[in-house]
């Protein structure tokens, strides 16, 4: 087993090297192990508040400019964070490590039971269908991306596209595409439109204000998510999988369902064909998921496929 060497971020912001992570008026603490080319980020413990490290100065996680210049010069490859440390702080590393060029996963269960594990012959397959049938339908429906994207510049001020970090196989964070369908800057007031959401479900509503009317008809026919074939070429995501949880659900996850985020995401999967939008609860989908991932093969995927066609068509569940 490897072990990681602890470090502490800890202290008061007086410099640009102080040891802390901030997130709004709260100052959060958190240890780093870093172990060759790793570095793992853990929440604090109540046993581990009673140790102390003598450690080198390392950059404030409030000073998002150090901590990416630490990042860039340092060894490490890869980052893997504890999903306890919240949305925000997770958000902060994403984005230091993409500008740095290191990757970063979530830390989760071990997953040894997933199929592109008991069936690397038949995973392998599906990736390569996953790449031929992302590839033709882009060629093919470039027109209508055109038109989609003309239609949403001319309607509503802003970017054409959307992008957000999404979780994905074996726990690694990548930025999922979709056509944006809502008012520019909407998830700055994410969680003020979500605050009388239950706890325990999808952060999705229908009557959501930042919707424009254009982003309710594309996401109706789901058309929003035509761009994330890009992320299927990307090797990020597949045509077939569970749901690609954002990290403002993917943090409240119970640790026992946490382990299908190691799985690939899908564009469309049985959440999609059998429930779509509908279904929000937490736990409910997560179980939905593990079943598919419990019950995996090529035939499944491919029956999915086709009942994903007449769904979408008709709008089921949708917004």
């Amino acid at each position: 087993m490897t072990t990681f060497d602890p470090l502490i971020l800890q202290g008061t912001p007086t410099s640009a090297w102080d040891k802390t992570e901030e997130m709004g008026q709260e100052s959060q603490r958190c240890f780093l192990y870093w172990r060759r080319t790793q570095l793992l980020v853990l929440q604090r413990t109540a046993r581990e508040r009673d140790r102390s490290f003598r450690q080198p100065p390392l950059p404030p996680l409030s000073n998002s400019i150090w901590l990416t210049e630490c990042l860039k010069r340092s060894p490490i490859e890869l980052v893997r964070i504890d999903p306890s440390l919240g949305e925000t702080t997770i958000k902060e590393w994403a984005e230091a490590c993409q500008h740095s060029g290191k990757s970063i996963y979530l830390r989760l269960p071990p997953a040894a039971q997933l199929p592109h594990r008991k069936w690397e012959l038949s995973w392998g397959w599906k990736r390569i269908f996953d790449w031929s049938v992302a590839a033709a339908l882009l060629i093919l429906l470039g027109p209508l991306l055109i038109a989609i994207g003309l239609a949403i510049a001319l309607t509503s001020p802003g970017s054409i596209f959307f992008s957000q970090w999404r979780v994905g196989q074996r726990g690694k964070l990548f930025r999922i595409l979709k056509f944006r369908t809502m008012v520019m800057d909407a998830e700055k007031a994410h969680h003020r439109i979500m605050a009388n959401q239950a706890a325990d479900c999808l952060h999705k509503r229908e009557d959501d204000p930042r919707v424009t009317p254009l982003g309710k008809w594309l996401r109706r026919y789901s058309l929003d998510e035509l761009p994330q074939l890009i992320n299927v070429l990307r090797g990020e995501m597949s045509l077939v999988g569970p749901r690609p949880w954002a990290l403002y659900d993917a943090v409240r996850i119970r640790p026992e369902m946490q382990t299908r985020l190691n799985a690939l995401p899908g564009i469309t999967g049985a959440w999609q064909v059998e429930a779509r939008s509908t279904l929000v609860d937490l736990d409910a989908v997560s179980d939905r998921d593990l079943e598919y991932l419990k019950n995996w093969s090529l035939g499944g995927d491919f029956k999915i496929l086709l009942r994903t066609v007449p769904k979408v068509l008709s709008g089921f569940g949708a917004f």
